[in-house]
């Protein structure tokens, strides 16, 4: 790490941590009557999806360009019928599991603060 560079949350997160959010998010969603009908993949291939969008949108290696290509979330969430509701019960399970991981609270609100714009990104439907 440089000296002086402000640290990425990916690294602040590592790895473990990034793999345990993965598994208590979906372990959330794919128990929550809204989202479960918007997830109808294999739960492995969708959170190894999550795990590699995440290691590059929180600043780390660019996994999921190198695995599935461009993220282009928005499009691919496109099928999707994508609500406020929805929307909200995602940000749910998202808080929910950064809740669930060992780390400081600073970090942990970091983390949740990154989400948000995203999720309003993804709706598109009212």
């Amino acid at each position: 790490m440089n000296k002086g560079r402000i640290p990425t949350l990916y690294e602040k997160l590592g790895d473990k941590h990034l793999k345990l959010l993965v598994d208590a998010f979906y372990q959330r969603v794919y128990k929550h009557p809204v989202l479960i009908p918007l997830f109808n993949n294999d739960i492995n291939e969708v959170k190894d999806k999550q795990f590699c969008f995440l290691s590059q949108f929180l600043g780390g290696p660019p996994r999921y360009n190198e695995k599935y290509g461009p993220p282009r979330m928005r499009m691919r969430h496109m099928p999707h019928k994508i609500d406020n509701e929805a929307k909200e019960a995602w940000l749910d399970c998202m808080r929910e599991a950064i809740n669930t991981l060992d780390i400081d609270d600073r970090l942990a609100e970091a983390l949740y603060n990154c989400f948000p714009k995203l999720a309003n990104h993804m709706v598109n439907s009212h």
